[in-house]
């Protein structure tokens, strides 16, 4: 069983990702393609932003956007204790301060009551500049927006969209991809939106920050790339994978709603053992993951292991906080019991529109059998 189903969608595909492959093979055109061109307005359109500046990954995307709103040195970034590294990691890279806010108990998004009570411990410390907050939508489940984006307004912050995991998903009346000042998505192949290889793209409503963005990803160029008006770097979306969004694009919202069907399969069967995923009203999750709480690390040591014996594939899905890895030398005694939470109770269990009932039967049953 395949804890995400590639290969299936690949052969639903196959006809029309081969064509488009094979016409860029004919035209030798691997690098700044036709296809980039229509896959980011048709991605624009899609979400709902005025501009789409694809990128060579998801954390390109955020260091490019941390770039063009000048995130540096005694900066203070704010970003979920609870996300993959890559929401992070560009804002320190350019200098800036990581400061860890706990997650919502039942979205395991970042809490606003904690953001702000983090906001405040810094401006009171005084040795920081509350400069930005990156707002991750969780496992394809939107945020808390409103109450983040007037946070933001409240103390002048920058706020950073990272959908990564959320592109098909909304908030109310916005899609995700469409929230901020600023968004950032990954096109990594097991995304609701995945490419063959690596892949991102910024969306944007302001259009110098657009042309901030198109320079600083080709070297900083000006009117041309041999005319270099500020340091950037080299990142760019390849006419291959391009081609394959722009399959993708096309059975997105059909993907999507079959994700909802089998999420709700899941809900069903599990919520009387397990802790469900939970989606506030008004939002839809993309379900990159389905992810199931454990009431401990014992009992999800348990299920883990009938699981394995029965070769149904599972995931941590994330396993550490992020106050708590090596790479950010901070003191570990810091407390975030949402996030320390999830981090010991969380596994994923095979997701995808193409799992069959057959093969979530059989995770339900098996998961179940331990409980007869």
């Amino acid at each position: 069983m395949e804890f995400i189903n590639l290969k299936k969608q690949y052969q639903v595909l196959k006809p029309v990702i081969d064509e488009r492959i094979q016409n860029i093979m004919a035209k030798a055109s691997f690098i700044g393609g036709s296809e980039v061109d229509e896959f980011e307005k048709k991605f624009a359109e899609y979400i709902g932003r005025k501009h789409c500046i694809s990128c060579g990954n998801g954390t390109d995307a955020l260091l490019l956007s941390c770039l063009v709103y000048g995130v540096g040195k005694d900066d203070a970034v704010f970003c979920p204790d609870m996300t993959f590294i890559a929401s992070i990691e560009p804002a320190c890279m350019l200098g800036a301060a990581p400061v860890f806010v706990d997650i919502e108990p039942e979205t395991y998004n970042l809490s606003p009551e904690c953001l702000e009570k983090e906001i405040k411990r810094v401006i009171e410390e005084g040795t920081l500049n509350p400069k930005a907050v990156i707002m991750v939508d969780f496992l394809g489940n939107p945020a808390n927006v409103e109450a983040i984006e007037h946070i933001c307004k409240k103390y002048g912050l920058i706020l950073i969209e990272d959908a990564a995991q959320a592109i098909g998903a909304f908030y109310k009346d916005k899609k995700c991809g469409s929230i901020g000042d600023i968004s950032c998505t990954s096109f990594f192949p097991s995304k609701p939106l995945g490419c063959y290889g690596d892949g991102g793209a910024i969306l944007t409503d302001d259009d110098n920050i657009a042309d901030l963005l198109r320079s600083y990803k080709m070297h900083g160029k000006g009117s041309s790339k041999y005319d270099n008006v500020r340091i950037g770097i080299n990142s760019r979306l390849d006419t291959i994978q391009a081609a394959v969004l722009l399959a993708k694009l096309e059975i997105l919202d059909k993907e999507i709603q079959e994700r909802q069907r089998i999420a709700k399969r899941y809900d069903y069967a599990f919520a009387d053992i397990f802790q469900i995923p939970f989606v506030k009203e008004g939002c839809r999750c993309s379900y990159a993951q389905y992810v199931l709480l454990a009431k401990d690390k014992e009992h999800r040591a348990k299920v883990l292991e009938v699981m394995k014996k029965t070769d149904i594939p599972s995931l941590l899905y994330y396993p550490k906080e992020m106050h708590r890895m090596d790479a950010f030398h901070m003191d570990n005694n810091e407390e975030f019991p949402n996030a320390a939470r999830y981090a010991n109770c969380n596994f994923g269990i095979p997701f995808s529109p193409y799992l069959t009932e057959e093969e979530q039967d059989m995770v339900i049953h098996t998961i179940k059998s331990i409980y007869k």
